[in-house]
């Protein structure tokens, strides 16, 4: 039920989704007659609309969670690289081939450029299609094309596509790797999401290294207005909040131990 459940509500909690089913609201409340609470309900949609893509909130509500994980200095005598999923447009790919990748599609170029830098490590591609209702190809199918093409070889890859959602690709990923103390896996994953996936692998009693990538700010937009394009401070902050309420639910339901998992846990 976790997984559904988390679904509709992202749904409805979304900026976008709420400004308009807020906005909708008022139009009812309007239409029945009670025009003072209609206009106190349209006011909710347009600030939020306006903290959403007119200002800096995203940026800084993303910005801890970004700053939570810097990459290691050094690295030596690396097992294997997990990717998680979460970079490409299952839907696209499904429909016409090829590897096309959405805002999270830098997870798959460090991953391919860690390859190289570690030839002896295995690739681990977690990611089925966690899509509730569009139908699309899962995330390690489309990676390993990728892969492949890019010159890595199959016995170098190790497919979970079973995984709909961060829990699902930690649990189904030790099943597969069954990771021993004397192992090093680097985690690739993006820096907003690496506290939430860590406080999972730690959960899990499997202990990864992580390697952020995907930033989606610089670190120094501080408090203002039109720092960023509209679409893209409305998608920050739209990531933000899911991620943090993501951490939230996960904290609540026992998935994991801190509500903002950092190095020193």
């Amino acid at each position: 039920m976790f997984f559904p459940a988390s679904k509709i509500i992202w749904f409805f909690l979304q900026p976008l989704n709420l400004a308009i089913v807020l906005l909708a609201l008022s139009l009812l409340v309007g239409y029945v007659g009670w025009r003072r609470l209609a206009g106190s309900i349209a006011l909710a949609p347009f600030l939020i609309l306006l903290l959403s893509a007119w200002t800096s909130l995203g940026a800084l509500l993303i910005g801890p969670l970004e700053n939570r994980f810097p990459r290691p200095e050094t690295l030596a005598g690396v097992t294997g690289i997990i990717v998680l999923g979460g970079g490409f447009e299952g839907a696209i790919n499904l429909a016409r081939g090829g590897y096309e990748m959405n805002s999270g599609g830098d997870r798959f170029v460090e991953a391919a450029i860690l390859a190289g830098r570690f030839p002896q490590a295995k690739i681990l591609i977690s990611g089925g299609d966690g899509a509730l209702l569009l139908e699309g190809e899962g995330d390690a199918v489309t990676a390993q094309k990728l892969f492949e093409a890019l010159g890595i070889p199959a016995s170098r890859i190790i497919l979970e596509s079973r995984s709909r959602n961060t829990s699902e690709n930690v649990a189904f990923t030790r099943d597969l790797v069954q990771p021993t103390p004397d192992d090093t896996w680097l985690l690739v994953t993006s820096a907003f999401h690496m506290p939430r996936a860590v406080g999972l692998f730690r959960k899990a009693g499997f202990p990864v290294v992580p390697w952020p990538v995907d930033y989606r700010t610089s670190g120094e937009e501080g408090i203002g207005v039109f720092r960023d394009n509209v679409l893209d401070s409305l998608q920050t902050t739209t990531t933000a909040i899911r991620e943090w309420s993501a951490l939230v639910a996960y904290k609540f339901t026992g998935r994991i131990d801190s509500v903002f998992p950092g190095p020193l846990d």
